[in-house]
């Protein structure tokens, strides 16, 4: 009999860092299973795709979340010549840590040193934008100086922007190639792929939208959304002192457990995860969001 929902989840907050030491300091995982919960560190990005895998084998029925994006806009992918997304991995795979280099010829990847091109600023800012990242995190009537003040802090991070502040491309590039691990491991990735009870599935997940408005960098907090969250919710009132203490010390602690448990609490809906509703989503991926 197939599962109904996954027994074991899985949030990762991760990152792009080149140095294996800092990969090992701030790639976090927190890990859901049965009700148990535990947050753990120390492994490289090759090494969080071989340990994934190995949990797939004891337990299939498992869903992973990853904090970067799974693509790029669907008018790159096209310019790049790849039809769906797997293909594009394959081109990142080719030419993403040359899109990384301050050398980089294409400057439409962009962040410290390099300012945002001018044809993705002012009425070309959607251009950097997949429609997730539209829909999840920003209006697209709102002016960009009003942002801030419309979503709460929740604003929109480009893929392109490789540097600076909020910079999700290094990540989400060098995670492309964890997913063309996993998917070549028999991982489906939502929603390139169609999610089947007790096969393992990856979802992209936001952190902002699991932990809400929270000044996540201020340790203090953190403690305080913890502490409120304990004496709300059975299931954080449950968690160890050791667990509640990793993520009570660092920020990417704290998203990947405050992500687990958004994601544990709704597992029951990760089977049935629609297909693309626009074939643009297809090859752009789409941000897994909680139920409203």
């Amino acid at each position: 009999m197939k599962p109904t929902a996954p027994t074991t989840v899985v949030a990762i907050d991760w990152s792009g860092r080149v140095d294996l030491p800092g990969q090992r300091r701030h790639i976090v995982a927190a890990v859901w299973q049965q009700g148990k919960v535990r947050v753990e560190s120390g492994r490289t990005r090759g090494e969080v795709a071989e340990w994934l895998v190995m949990l797939a084998e004891k337990d299939p029925a498992l869903v992973v979340g990853f904090d970067f994006c799974f693509s790029f806009p669907a008018w790159f992918l096209r310019e790049v010549g790849a039809e769906t997304a797997p293909q594009f991995w394959h081109t990142v795979a080719e030419h993403g840590e040359r899109w990384l280099s301050r050398e980089s010829e294409d400057r439409r990847f962009w962040g410290k040193p390099h300012k945002r091109p001018a044809e993705f600023s002012g009425e070309q800012l959607h251009r950097m934008l997949r429609a997730t990242d539209i829909d999840c995190k920003l209006a697209a009537h709102i002016p960009e100086e009003e942002r801030a003040l419309r979503v709460k802090g929740i604003t929109p991070k480009s893929v392109f922007q490789i540097g600076g502040s909020g910079s999700v491309g290094t990540a989400s590039l060098r995670g492309m190639r964890t997913l063309q691990h996993l998917h070549a491991a028999g991982f489906r990735v939502w929603p390139f792929d169609r999610p089947e009870p007790g096969i393992p599935l990856v979802v992209e997940m936001y952190s902002r939208l699991n932990t809400g408005p929270v000044h996540k960098s201020n340790p203090e907090r953190r403690a305080d959304y913890l502490l409120r969250k304990r004496r709300t919710d059975p299931a954080y009132a449950a968690l160890s002192r050791t667990v509640l203490a990793k993520a009570r010390g660092g920020e990417d602690a704290f998203d990947a457990l405050v992500s687990c448990m958004v994601m544990a609490q709704h597992r029951d809906g990760f089977y049935q995860l629609p297909s693309p509703r626009d074939p643009d989503y297809a090859l752009e991926g789409w941000t897994w969001a909680p139920p409203a």
